[in-house]
């Protein structure tokens, strides 16, 4: 069950890509992430969401966001996943459950009437400070850029606004 929510601090987190290199939070400190989840390489819905992030992959480098997938799938997995797709972003294979388990995205699910445990697919958005800056567990997987930017651009203009009522406190 996912527990971590806006403004919490994100887990510590330790993984292999696709080339075997190690991809650390602490590798990622002082950038800004976007940390997808998704159950599983090469299914529709999983290929829609990484196909739509590399559509979008240099809008989202100009606003300075790494974008990084997880799954539990091999590396061999996600070297194929990358190859097929021509995706320019890291896939972290997670196959000990240690990444998953610390964002709290492992967890039951039910298909078809049967239960099993799985991925839920969730993204958070995560700051330079390392804080959540957004969950979401509602993925449009055809268009998540479209669904991610729109809370962003939501958050600077309440940003904004609240920096613009500031300096209106002050001169009062």
């Amino acid at each position: 069950m996912i527990t971590l929510k806006k403004g919490d601090k994100a887990p510590s987190f330790s993984g292999k890509n696709q080339n075997e290199e190690t991809i650390t939070s602490e590798q990622l400190a002082g950038k800004k992430y976007i940390l997808y989840f998704y159950p599983k390489d090469s299914t529709p819905g999983c290929t829609a969401e990484a196909c739509d992030l590399r559509d979008n992959y240099n809008f989202w480098m100009k606003r300075g966001y790494t974008i990084i997938g997880v799954s539990t799938d091999s590396i061999a997995s996600h070297r194929k996943f990358i190859e097929k797709n021509s995706l320019p972003f890291d896939l972290i294979s997670d196959s000990d459950k240690m990444i998953v388990n610390a964002f709290g995205v492992w967890d039951k699910k039910k298909m078809a009437g049967r239960e099993y445990y799985g991925i839920l697919r969730t993204t958070f958005i995560i700051n330079e400070n390392g804080i959540i800056d957004e969950v979401f567990t509602k993925v449009d997987t055809k268009k998540h850029t479209e669904q991610i930017t729109k809370v962003l651009k939501k958050k600077k203009k309440l940003q904004i606004w609240q920096k613009h009522q500031k300096k209106s406190e002050k001169k009062s």
